[in-house]
């Protein structure tokens, strides 16, 4: 890495017709193209002294100036103090309701600050004493995750001992965890089960993907809950369960039998649901009836409602339940008026 800022490269003209992201990836050592897409929306880095969008094609001949720090600083835990709704604690272990929003640990963010800020982790620091270290310093007391914009239970481990313990039922598929979920849809048949693998995207790293082979099993099952026949189109409220815990898995598994999870608009879900024309009424009212805003869901239909484990200490059942965020249970009622 450079020693001073800022950095000048100049464009060649062989260069012309490449993206500005890809061009600095293979220009910039050890630094890969989505750190590079970071350091262009924060504006650190100028073509021929204007900011630009990763996008933009090279003519050749600029000049391109790099203001930023070209490395993240490491990511870490910070206290902070935020509320938890705290279902359970006792000396081993803590079940929370996560709320959609909140990342379980540091990971990616468009700054440094909303890379560190705002975690479970962070908040758990504050409220509780001690937390086990087998994830390390920057996932203390982390035995499972959920995703971002995913809500509900997940379980805390306060030393060690509770970890490992709790880390083998979850190997051994012990634990048992229920999900509610809103597809875009009717899904065909009233239950059922995905068997298809997982694997990362080769081309959108952040996300994964059931169409390539080799990847890890998943097993998704599914309930249909009941169906909804709205003036915004059709939907499934599903009770899921999985056998395995992959990365986005249930995400993943709607998407790939063509129910992708209202609000996930990841894996395909729209980013806002229009009214929908009523088939049984006379065409002009029906267009008429259909006039009017549309509905969106800031964050993904998915929730963590049960989670059934052995305690670690005493062996005991442990048995939890969370009810549907209130916007989730809002996003619902607003499906349903007539």
């Amino acid at each position: 890495m450079p020693d001073a800022f800022p950095i000048h490269i100049s464009v060649a003209p062989e260069d012309r017709g490449k993206r500005l992201d890809q061009f600095l990836a293979t220009r910039l050592d050890n630094i890969s193209r989505a750190r590079v897409q970071q350091l262009i929306s924060a504006e650190n880095v100028l073509v021929n002294n204007s900011p630009v969008k990763a996008s933009s094609k090279l003519r050749g001949g600029e000049t391109i100036t790099i203001l930023g720090e070209l490395e993240r600083a490491p990511l870490k835990a910070i206290a902070e103090e935020i509320p938890l709704d705290i279902v359970y604690e006792d000396a081993d272990l803590a079940v929370i309701n996560k709320p959609a929003g909140m990342m379980v640990h540091a990971g990616a963010g468009a700054t440094d600050e909303a890379r560190h800020r705002g975690t479970l982790v962070n908040a758990l620091l504050h409220h509780m004493k001690s937390l086990s270290g087998i994830g390390g310093e920057l996932r203390p007391g982390i035995v499972h995750r959920l995703d971002k914009e995913t809500s509900g239970l997940i379980v805390v481990a306060k030393n060690d001992e509770a970890h490992r313990n709790l880390s083998h039922q979850f190997a051994a598929r012990e634990i048992k965890k229920r999900y509610i979920a809103l597809v875009q849809g009717w899904v065909k048949k009233d239950s059922g089960t995905i068997n298809q693998s997982i694997s990362r995207d080769h081309v959108h790293r952040t996300r994964m993907t059931t169409r390539l082979a080799g990847g890890r099993t998943a097993i998704t099952h599914y309930r249909v809950d009941r169906r909804l026949d709205t003036k915004f189109g059709k939907f499934t409220l599903l009770e899921v369960k999985i056998d395995t815990g992959r990365t986005h898995q249930i995400r993943v598994h709607m998407s790939a039998i063509g129910h992708p999870i209202v609000g996930d608009t990841t894996y395909g879900a729209a980013k806002e649901i229009q009214n929908q024309p009523d088939s049984r009424l006379p065409a002009k009212a029906a267009r008429n009836a259909a006039t009017g805003a549309g509905i969106k869901l800031a964050r993904n239909f998915l929730h963590a409602a049960e989670l059934q484990f052995r305690h670690p200490r005493t062996g005991e059942t442990v048995a939890l339940k969370a009810g549907l965020a209130p916007e989730l249970q809002n996003f619902l009622k607003k499906l349903e008026e007539d």
